[in-house]
């Protein structure tokens, strides 16, 4: 195992410490619920999108639903998420193509998935990864910040994140690190003031250390 892969298991393991109940925060009952609230969680808070399924699941919940929705009203129904207009219009055209070409279930192939509008790379990767227990990686803006700061990665996107990250970490433990460094950069390496005293990778980060 070379150095930078000695790194970052190293890194995993306390974050596996600090937060071993790390996973997602989203709400849903089901894979499509799922694929939903993470397409309304893109510049949104997973507290914004839960308030917004919480009411909208209680009506809407399949892609039937979604696709028979007048679209003023799936505005309505999701106006509490940033580009609220946007995202209604990708939930409504992705329920109408997963009734076409998958028979009204949320596929389980990458590619599949990054063809339905509004999915990413981020949002294939958080699916296939807790919907599919498979492999997955996604890079929000979390993930970005604290693998750089660490030092693990030096990117300008995401995409660039993602292929740097799953070179050095383990495959098994991919779906593990993402919400790891989410949570901890919701809980300590925050964007502005991150609590740097109170670290528990402190002698593992490269912010710390060069300063």
């Amino acid at each position: 195992m070379n150095k930078k892969k000695k790194w970052a298991l190293d890194i995993i393991q306390r974050l596996q410490a600090e937060y071993p109940d790390a996973g997602t925060m989203l709400k849903y009952s089901s894979q499509f619920e799922l694929l939903v609230a993470v397409v309304l969680s893109a510049q949104s808070t997973d507290a914004q999108v839960n308030r917004v399924t919480s009411k909208m699941f209680e009506k809407y919940c399949t892609p039937e639903d979604f696709a028979q929705m007048d679209i003023v009203e799936m505005e309505e129904l999701v106006h509490g998420v940033g580009l609220y207009k946007g995202k209604a219009k990708n939930l409504k055209n992705l329920s109408e193509i997963l009734l076409k070409k998958f028979d009204g279930k949320v596929p389980s192939d990458f590619n599949a998935l990054m063809e339905l509008p509004g999915v990413g790379r981020k949002t294939a990767n958080v699916i296939m990864s807790v919907a599919f227990n498979q492999p997955g990686l996604g890079v929000d803006t979390h993930v970005q910040r604290v693998a750089n700061r660490l030092g693990l990665v030096t990117t300008k996107n995401p995409d660039q994140t993602e292929n740097q990250l799953k070179a050095i970490i383990p495959v098994d433990l991919w779906s593990k690190a993402h919400h790891q460094f989410i949570f901890h950069g919701r809980k300590t390496c925050m964007a502005r003031k991150p609590n740097c005293s109170q670290c528990v990778l402190g002698n593992l980060c490269k912010k710390v250390l060069d300063n």
